[in-house]
């Protein structure tokens, strides 16, 4: 058993396969390694602040960086993969009518740390659920070679399908390895975590992301890590992402008007007829046709 592995160039229909499948593939050479340099080289400051032993799920030998989209530019572009986002949509929107961008991290994961208990992302929210329904959807690029020695994801294909209080065989866990620039995908139902790093000088860098429901609280609140000042200047599909929009008619509102009203200081009228072009080129984008 393995995680399947899909050319990040090709059309999404044997990703959509495995997904549905397995709950999880990897697209591989899907960004330019230099692309995963700069992300980490503009978060440099805050991974050389952050500091390790959180707790023993977070990890003890790990460094974890938040609020990637207010300390990187080089991730602002990055989460706009459109393989990753085609890949979201399909799976999230028929349980909402926007999705959006639940939690950034940037995550070192050094020699010596243990394996991450298995757990599924979708747990932090603590209420039943359809079967089949997905509530989040996870992606992490590999910065670095992902090696099973140095703390690979853990990944166990097909657990989405599974019940809850179902408990995986060791047989069942397998070693998502990665090159450079590799994304791993995966339902926020699969069971997986980190590896144990056993080598002695080898650091996992993983750069993380998770979408949501349109209507769930984000686990990263994004309104606080991203200053207004930039969420100004963001394109718009990115502010729709981190929340300045409405879901539906009124969810998520400022003074009964579109929060990006008083974020842009624009008409809801413009905005209106902005989001609404916008949302119409997602919704013609087809998974068969991301570059």
């Amino acid at each position: 058993m393995t995680v399947c592995r899909i050319d990040g160039a090709a059309g999404a229909t044997a990703a959509l396969a495995a997904m549905e499948r397995d709950g999880a593939v990897i697209l591989t050479g899907r960004a330019e390694p230099g692309a995963m340099d700069r992300v980490v080289a503009e978060l440099r400051p805050w991974w050389d602040a952050a500091r390790t032993g959180l707790d023993d799920f977070r990890g003890r030998a790990t460094r974890r960086v938040g609020g990637l989209i207010a300390r990187s530019a080089a991730f602002r572009e990055l989460i706009l993969d459109e393989a990753c986002l085609a890949l979201a949509e399909h799976a999230l929107r028929p349980h909402c009518r926007r999705i959006q961008l639940n939690y950034t991290q940037l995550i070192l994961l050094g020699p010596g740390e243990s394996a991450q208990p298995l757990h599924r992302d979708d747990e932090v929210w603590a209420w039943p659920r359809e079967p089949g329904a997905e509530w989040s959807f996870i992606g992490m690029w590999a910065a670095s070679e992902f090696t099973e020695a140095n703390g690979a994801t853990r990944i166990v294909p097909g657990s989405h399908l599974w019940p809850r209080d179902r408990v995986a065989r060791s047989e069942e866990v397998v070693s998502a390895e990665m090159a450079k620039g590799d994304v791993l995908l995966h339902y926020g139902s699969v069971l997986h975590g980190g590896g144990a790093n056993v080598t002695a000088d080898s650091i996992r860098i993983g750069i993380s992301f998770n979408h949501a429901l349109g209507w769930l609280r984000q686990i990263e609140n994004q309104f606080l890590t991203v200053p207004v000042e930039l969420a100004r200047e963001l394109p718009l599909p990115l502010q729709n992402l981190i929340g300045y929009a409405v879901h539906g008619r009124i969810l998520g509102e400022t003074a009964l008007e579109d929060p990006r009203v008083a974020l842009l200081g624009r008409s809801a009228e413009e905005i209106e007829a902005s989001d609404e072009a916008a949302q119409a080129v997602a919704d013609r984008a087809t998974l068969a046709g991301y570059g």
